[in-house]
Formats: C-alpha cells, structure tokens, sequence
C-alpha cells in the first residue's frame, strides 16, 4: 500500500515521501495516528501541486541549513563531566549535554536532531556527534570529554 506521510518517521521516510508499507502498518498505525495518509491518485495529485508551492522555500531553508553547516565544519566541543579517579563518568554523557555546548557557542540545534555513534560515553576521550540540520546536510562535530 502507498502511504504520504505527515512527518518524519525514523527508518521509514521523511515528510511528505510516499512510500510503500505493508496493508496492515498502513491500516493499523500509521492512518490511525495521523501519521500518513492512503496515497490515492487525487491525493497524489494534491501532494504534487503542495510540493510545486513548497520547492522554493525548501531551497532557502536547505541553503540556509549548509552556511550553518560551513560555520560548524571548524568547531570542536569540550564538554565537562564529573569523573572517577579512574576517568569513568559518573552517569553519561548524551546528546542533551551535546546540544547544550552547541548552545553556549552560539547554534540553536535541538538534541533530537543529534545523533551519536557509541550507545553510551561512559569514559573521558575524543568522539563523533552527527548533527543532522536538514534531510539532506548532516555534519560531523567532533567532541571532548574532559574531567572537571
């Protein structure tokens, strides 16, 4: 069954993709949550005509989303935590923590567009956090963690 969906859904699509899922995920979860719609033809010609209006502002903000990616491509994050003797966190360091730093030096990223490789940082080091700023421009921020 062909779906539109009205948001971003995580391993399934982003807004507006018409996608193919099973009859039953459609039927059952995504139309009743009022996360997709049943792409039928006039439904189809509808979201064409929706996209049409929308294209040119979809370039400004994607345009606006790689200059914000140009000013993050240098920086480099050190984030504090409380350690053991040992260098192990008490407790972890997690995107919130990410998204806070980014904040202090002057980006408004929300932490749910961040996303970081290893489950848990539980020990001082050097990682990777990808920040995603739109469906199409991603970047890699690398980060410390030092005792305080």
């Amino acid at each position: 069954m062909d779906i539109i969906l009205k948001q971003d859904i995580p391993s399934l699509g982003h807004k507006d993709d018409i996608i193919a899922v099973k009859d039953g995920y459609a039927r059952n979860y995504l139309i009743p949550k009022g996360l997709a719609v049943n792409a039928t033809p006039s439904m189809k010609k509808m979201h064409s005509e929706i996209l049409k209006q929308r294209a040119h502002k979809e370039e400004q903000i994607r345009e606006e989303a790689r200059a914000l990616a140009g000013k993050m491509q240098g920086l480099k994050l050190t984030i504090g935590a409380k350690t053991s003797t040992k260098g192990k966190i008490f407790g972890s360091v997690n995107t919130i923590q990410i998204a806070e730093s980014l904040q202090q030096e002057g980006f408004d990223v929300d932490r749910k567009d961040i996303t970081i490789k290893e489950e848990l940082i539980k020990e001082v080091g050097n990682y990777t956090a990808t920040v995603r700023l739109h469906r199409e421009v991603s970047v890699e921020i690398p980060f410390e963690i030092v005792a305080e």
